[in-house]
């Protein structure tokens, strides 16, 4: 497995790389217009990660001191910034996203647990950037938090995020994040309510990109069920806790098991994985 994870991040590099050749060479006239939009992704990162302003994590959680290598990895809670998953899983995002634009992979952009929409806006930032007008951003989550453990799901017995009232961002307040972005427009659609009810007949069409940051096996599995189909040929499947959360884990393991999905697991940032669908 080791040698595979290898493999399959020297693939993904070697293609970085060659997206990037791609951006120089069809773009070497405008060199400006480069310049303008690296300028403005990194500043988008900067700010939805609070790395750029240096905000503390929440207080509640532990330190009150800023840390730029938990903020790089995403291994604290923000008491300000937009997103949680730090530079490295925000920046891979930016990397998938930037690959099914060019290789053109029909479908559309979503994200299961938003919490304060960090990673949805900058997807639609993404979108915004590159002039593209044709593709959607959803944002799927109850905006009340994690569902306390169904006993259906053993795998989820004994979790505890349903009591941190931190997880539970309201919609108002994520649509208003987006607003202060400019970001908020036709282009981004809401799912409000618990996976099990949204999912399942989600008006989405193609999916480019299928980024769970559910936590729990319910969670997780529900988001792999209802959407995976969906997901185009030459698409991406992003896992944010697959290497912390237990469940997690499981039901990622299983649902591929259960499909017999070979697809390469490539490492993000020792949390979180994704892969690349081929079939």
């Amino acid at each position: 497995m080791v040698a595979m994870v290898r493999s399959g991040d020297l693939l993904h590099t070697l293609r970085r790389i060659r997206r990037k050749l791609v951006i120089y060479f069809r773009y070497r006239h405008f060199g400006n217009l480069r310049r303008v939009r690296e300028r403005y992704l990194q500043l988008m990162l900067g700010c939805l990660t609070g790395s750029i302003y240096e905000d503390p994590p929440l207080k509640a959680l532990g330190s009150d001191t800023f840390d730029a290598k938990l903020r790089e990895y995403g291994w604290d809670w923000p008491s300000v910034a937009h997103s949680m998953i730090g530079r490295r899983r925000m920046g891979n995002l930016r990397d998938l996203a930037e690959e099914v634009l060019f290789n053109r992979v029909p479908g559309d952009f979503i994200e299961t647990g938003v919490w304060r929409g960090g990673a949805c806006i900058y997807l639609r930032a993404i979108l915004e950037a590159y002039g593209v007008r044709d593709r959607r951003v959803w944002a799927a989550d109850s905006f009340e938090g994690l569902p306390p453990p169904d006993p259906a799901y053993p795998a989820d017995a004994g979790d505890t995020f349903h009591t941190y009232t931190e997880l539970a961002v309201p919609i108002e307040a994520v649509k208003r994040n987006f607003e202060k972005y400019g970001l908020l427009d036709e282009q981004v659609a809401f799912l409000k309510g618990w996976f099990k009810d949204t999912l399942p007949g989600a008006p989405t069409g193609p999916l480019a990109i299928l980024r769970m940051d559910g936590d729990m096996y319910e969670s997780t599995m529900d988001a792999l069920t209802h959407l995976y189909d969906r997901v185009s040929q030459g698409g991406y499947v992003i896992v944010d806790d697959y290497r912390v959360v237990e469940g997690c884990r499981k039901a990622v393991d299983e649902f591929r098991a259960m499909r017999n999905i070979m697809d390469e697991i490539i490492e993000i940032d020792g949390v979180g994985i994704f892969w690349q669908k081929t079939a």
